[in-house]
């Protein structure tokens, strides 16, 4: 078997190896039961890419023009894992004004969404089933560098697996064209409970400069998770990041929190519907909180 230090020099090999942020689940059997939604509203709802070189991943020359996938220009939404779409259906009939796009790994997710756009008879969303780590650099034209980090662990990996988004977009990169985001949507990311796995978590330091790249400035970032230390993870990532501003510093206290007086939450987004999933977690005694970044005009020199 090749060694993951012998991996590092061969692209396809170190994607192999690459921390993704999602579980693949149930693919092939659920994805059966969805095989006519899919037949019939697919075409209309999934961004066809070309793929990478490893599960869930876009390649590196795709080229991907999201004025011509809407088929208009309009204010852009990107949501990061959807799950079956409930949310982000309802956000689509209260916006109609606005494009939405999503990104979801888990296939029969996004067999679950497309049924949902469909069934809402939505024009406004676009899904890309893909790795959003991997693909967000891509499909935004953002400048990559090379960073041990990348593949030792996090979830701010470039287009090969090996480098990680500066934040700026690269000018002469295929899609650099494609709009910026005005908001970027982290709602109920897997939280990788155990400690161990925690470096699986998406929101991660190395991950704040791939969201600045997708977002234009003044953009924002939205997350929301019912998992505690996960809540903490995400407050510490934006106030350290060079990109954003936390406008809630200090706000809303968590006696639970490590830094009991700390705070750093948002309210509850108004825009974000009161889903099954958020109520189970809440009746299971796990309020969720909710995080927020400014996306700045430039980084800070010490973030």
């Amino acid at each position: 078997m090749e060694s993951q230090h012998q991996s590092r020099s061969n692209p396809e090999a170190r994607a192999k190896y690459r921390i993704r942020s999602f579980s693949m689940r149930g693919h092939n059997r659920m994805a059966r039961d969805y095989d006519e939604v899919l037949e019939q509203h697919g075409p209309t709802y999934i961004i066809d890419v070309p793929v990478g070189p490893a599960a869930a991943t876009v390649a590196p020359d795709a080229l991907i023009d999201l004025t011509a996938e809407f088929d208009r220009e309009a204010p852009l939404i990107v949501e990061i894992g959807p799950g079956n779409g409930e949310q982000l259906t309802h956000a689509a009939q209260q916006h109609p004004d606005w494009n939405f796009l999503a990104f979801e790994a888990w296939h029969p997710g996004v067999a679950k969404c497309v049924g949902n756009f469909a069934r809402a008879e939505l024009s406004n969303v676009r899904i890309i089933e893909a790795d959003v780590a991997q693909a967000l650099p891509i499909v935004f034209g953002l400048e990559i560098v090379q960073d041990d980090r990348a593949v030792q662990g996090g979830s701010g990996v470039g287009v090969d697996g090996t480098g990680i988004a500066t934040g700026l977009v690269a000018a002469s990169h295929q899609n650099a064209k494609n709009p910026r985001a005005h908001e970027l949507w982290t709602f109920f990311p897997d939280p990788w409970r155990k400690a161990r796995h925690h470096k699986r978590r998406l929101v991660s330091d190395l991950f704040t400069l791939t969201a600045a790249g997708v977002l234009e400035p003044g953009g924002i970032w939205r997350m929301a998770t019912d998992w505690e230390n996960y809540a903490w993870q995400m407050r510490d990532v934006i106030e350290a990041a060079a990109w954003f501003d936390n406008p809630h510093v200090g706000e809303r206290p968590d006696p639970e929190d490590r830094e009991p007086e700390r705070g750093g939450f948002a309210p509850r987004y108004e825009g974000r519907l009161l889903t099954h999933f958020e109520e189970r977690g809440r009746l299971a005694g796990r309020p969720a909180h909710d995080i927020v970044g400014v996306r700045r005009e430039a980084p800070t020199q010490n973030g």
